[in-house]
């Protein structure tokens, strides 16, 4: 099987994986799916609610089984949520079946593009920055074990990204890119 038959977008909360992904779908004309929105509806129930509920154990478990499915399918975008990458077997699932793009992004940056979100369960506490801070440290490390491409976010609009993380992919495909397929 082709690891070039997905594309999957890692990083933290705030690095742009959905607006990216969708930005990508358009130029390649492949679904984009994200992993959040699929528990949702499978669900029913907002990501807030099923931590409430479950726990994070609870919460990493469906999004295990989702990602499992998700990653199952051919020629699809797939943005991720900021924590999948904590699980060995989505890390497995990710690595097998796909492209991985990591969005690199500061504290900061996600900071500024979150700080606002109240939908964000593990932000829900008065020091929101130093969760990003500990998060970053924790995470990173599988974010760039499980990469093949490696994208900052910080300073580069989003519109300029999707076409560069297109023509990387198809050059690790050893496919020619050719802007809008």
């Amino acid at each position: 099987m082709s690891k070039h038959r997905n594309i999957f977008l890692v990083g933290p909360m705030g690095a742009g994986k959905t607006t990216i992904g969708k930005l990508l779908s358009e130029i390649m004309h492949w679904p984009f799916l994200d992993s959040d929105q699929e528990i949702i509806r499978r669900t029913g129930a907002d990501i807030s609610w099923i931590f409430d509920v479950e726990g994070e154990s609870g919460f990493r478990k469906r999004e295990s089984d989702v990602i499992n499915d998700l990653t199952s399918r051919e020629g699809i975008i797939m943005a991720t949520g900021g924590g999948a990458v904590k699980t060995p077997a989505n890390r497995e699932y990710l690595r097998e079946r796909g492209t991985v793009v990591y969005l690199k992004t500061s504290v900061s940056k996600q900071y500024e593009r979150t700080r606002f979100d109240h939908k964000r369960p593990l932000l829900q506490n008065s020091d929101p920055r130093g969760v990003l801070d500990k998060l970053l440290r924790e995470r990173e490390p599988f974010y760039l074990e499980v990469a093949d491409i490696v994208v900052s976010t910080d300073e580069n609009d989003p519109r300029a990204l999707a076409p560069r993380i297109s023509e990387e992919f198809h050059k690790l495909c050893g496919t020619k890119f050719s802007g809008n397929r």
